[in-house]
Parts: C-alpha cells; sequence; structure tokens
C-alpha cells in the first residue's frame, strides 16, 4: 500500500475552545501513540488528511515530529455528524514488517440469478497483515449466483502473509428467493391499521351532549 505524507505541527493548547479555533484554521486536532512512547498531541491539515482518509487503512508518514517522521494508521476519526468534516483523529504508530488488526471493506460486484435477492450480512472482515501490506479489499463477484448460495468469512481469498480474524464461519452474503408481486401485495395488505387516538380532555368536552335546561320554578301566587 502506497504511503502518504502529511506535514504535523504540534499542539499545545486543549479544550473545546482551542480545537475549534485549529479547525478554523483548516487543521484537525490528533493525537499518535503506540509501542509504549508518549503520546503526541499534534494537528494535521484539514484537506490532506480528508483526501487521506478516503483510502481504507491507509499509511500515513507523519513529518515534522521531534525526532524524525513516523509511520502510523489511523485507528479512529471522529466526523461531524452533519458536515462530515474531520473534527478529530487518532493515529497508531507502526513499523514496516509489524502486524496489526485491521478491519477490511468486503466488495460485491456482479448481478445474482434472475429471480434472486442478495443479502449482505457483513461489509468488511477483520484480518491481521503486515502494516505496510494491508488489502485495499476483498471482491466477491457475485455474478449468477443462484438462490440458496452463501459467502462465508473462511471463503474469501486472501492475499499471502493475511490471516483472517473474524470467525472463519460469520455469514459474508448470500442470495434469496426474491418475493413475488403476489407477495408483496399481501404483505401489504397486512399492514395493522393505525391505533385509534383517543380524544383529549377538551375534544370530548365538545363532542359531549349539551345537558337538558333545568325549569325555572312556578310562581306562587
Amino acid at each position: 500500500m502506497p504511503e502518504v505524507r502529511i506535514a504535523a505541527e504540534p499542539r499545545t493548547e486543549f479544550g473545546k475552545g482551542p480545537a475549534r479555533r485549529t479547525r478554523r484554521q483548516g487543521r484537525v486536532p490528533g493525537i499518535i501513540y503506540g509501542h509504549g512512547t508518549d503520546t503526541r498531541h499534534i494537528t494535521l491539515p484539514s484537506h490532506a488528511l480528508m483526501m487521506a482518509l478516503k483510502t481504507s487503512n491507509v499509511l500515513i508518514r507523519i513529518d515534522g515530529l521531534p525526532g524524525g517522521n513516523q509511520l502510523v494508521l489511523p485507528k479512529a476519526v471522529q466526523r461531524d455528524p452533519i458536515r462530515g468534516s474531520v473534527e478529530h483523529v487518532d493515529l497508531i504508530m507502526v513499523r514496516r514488517g509489524e502486524k496489526v488488526t485491521v478491519d477490511v471493506q468486503v466488495q460485491v460486484t456482479g448481478e445474482v440469478f434472475p429471480g434472486g435477492l442478495l443479502d449482505q450480512q457483513l461489509v468488511q472482515v477483520a484480518v491481521e497483515a503486515e502494516a505496510t501490506n494491508i488489502p485495499g479489499a476483498f471482491e466477491v463477484d457475485v455474478e449468477g449466483m443462484e438462490i440458496g448460495t452463501a459467502v462465508q468469512a473462511g471463503d474469501l481469498t486472501l492475499p499471502a502473509g493475511v490471516t483472517l480474524v473474524t470467525d472463519p464461519d460469520a455469514l459474508v452474503l448470500h442470495v434469496l428467493a426474491a418475493p413475488t408481486a403476489e407477495q408483496l401485495e399481501a404483505d401489504l395488505g397486512e399492514v395493522p391499521a393505525a391505533e385509534e387516538v383517543p380524544p383529549s380532555p377538551e375534544e370530548a368536552a365538545a363532542e359531549a351532549p349539551a345537558a337538558p335546561e333545568a325549569e325555572a320554578p312556578a310562581e306562587q301566587s
């Protein structure tokens, strides 16, 4: 996997206020940790980091650190729930030849046999691989796959040096029989009616019949 180089700057201010100022300046707060070293607090350029994170398990070489550059992997990424921008990143130190456990995406290609419905249970699986030799994705070709066919984690083709961590019997995907038009119509017809909402006290009072007026007492002569 190719490396991406990003220049870091040390971060000396902490808390929500300084973090917001850092983001307004176009940078992202982050930490680097691992190998028994002290955690280092840094900031990274937002755009460069966003572009790097488009690649799953991207290998990043951080420049500008005291003592030289450092090879890292993204371990945790916090994003803004609305804009999707990166708010904070945790980076773990790695070395060439070192084994790491990561999640790798499962990508599906092709179309199943007519009348079948693809049901993908896992979109990624955990593997152990060298930090500099992490697979980009595992591809599963479902072209013409018939109803009843299933693919388990142990059926995936792994490159040399990569070991499966996910349970080999875990179901990745299978092909079900697609529902017929009659079944869909029947399902739609079985939708339960909405529960009747009891009227409010005000509505109940308005709908209640008016009480009969009492007759005035007859005058005595």
